[in-house]
């Protein structure tokens, strides 16, 4: 029980507002893009928020839900597609897409290249291990396990947490593992080839709650991140969807998701 507190503690206000989506009273206040279309981009490999569920094979999850509903909110019609996440940013930044959503860490850094939304979600990083790990059991003593090793994918905020909060400060540590999904870590971690993947409360919960037991987290937060969509620099989207975000928190639709996909969603596989 110990890792579901501390992986639900940054959404568990959220979750004593009522199950109800929008209400229509909102709409008028929203901006109305007249049914255009926007190109979004994901990765589809960041569950609970975006992920390719394994009994349907239909990309779902938190930002897709988010994301239609606000399509719906301000009247227009969202193209997806899909991405890597080392490509993303700037693939977003030169134009090729209107939108990119993955869980995007907002940061001073990318700000040089995108703009951000306001931010949707506010998640800590926590450190999933294999449910028999007893070597360590915080960032202290993962790092006086000389062969305990990390995967992560690099330049996401993860790989800069593992590089500075728990090892040395060399990004070339060999301790560190690169993988190109976050999803390919998780994979590492449970076969035993890395023993320690740094991810952030939204996507523990769905890799605890379906490993049976295979997987947990432990030791304490690492740091804080919030969430953002990013645009191209100068995106005239970026005002409505604020406008939108404000909205959906407000009526309660982002607290409803979050129950969704954090409380009532148990993922398969």
């Amino acid at each position: 029980m110990t890792c579901r507190r501390h992986v639900l503690a940054g959404i568990a206000a959220a979750l004593a507002v009522p199950f109800v989506f929008s209400a229509p009273a909102y709409a008028s206040d929203l901006p109305d893009l007249g049914g255009k279309t926007v190109v979004v981009v994901t990765e589809n490999a960041y569950p609970p928020l975006q992920f390719v569920d394994p009994k349907t094979g239909q990309a779902v999850g938190w930002e897709y839900d988010a994301m239609n509903e606000i399509a719906k909110r301000l009247n227009f019609n969202v193209e997806y597609q899909n991405t890597s996440w080392d490509a993303m940013i700037q693939a977003v930044s030169d134009g090729q897409y209107q939108i990119g959503m993955t869980g995007i860490t907002i940061k001073d850094d990318r700000k040089e290249k995108v703009d951000f939304s306001d931010p949707y979600m506010r998640s800590q990083q926590f450190m999933l291990v294999r449910g028999d790990e007893a070597r360590f059991k915080d960032a202290k003593s993962f790092a006086a396990v000389e062969d305990a090793l990390i995967g992560a994918q690099p330049g996401t905020s993860p790989f800069y947490t593992a590089v500075y909060e728990i090892l040395d400060g060399n990004e070339q540590n060999p301790r560190i593992k690169l993988f190109e999904t976050f999803g390919a870590t998780v994979q590492a971690l449970k076969a035993g080839d890395v023993d320690l993947v740094l991810t952030d409360s939204v996507a523990a919960q769905g890799y605890v709650d379906s490993s049976e037991g295979k997987l947990k987290v432990v030791g304490e937060p690492l740091g804080t991140e919030d969430f953002g969509f990013i645009f191209p620099k100068g995106s005239d989207l970026v005002a409505p969807i604020n406008a939108a975000i404000k909205a959906l928190k407000e009526d309660g639709t982002f607290d409803a998701l979050n129950k969704k996909w954090f409380l009532d969603y148990k993922m398969g596989g």
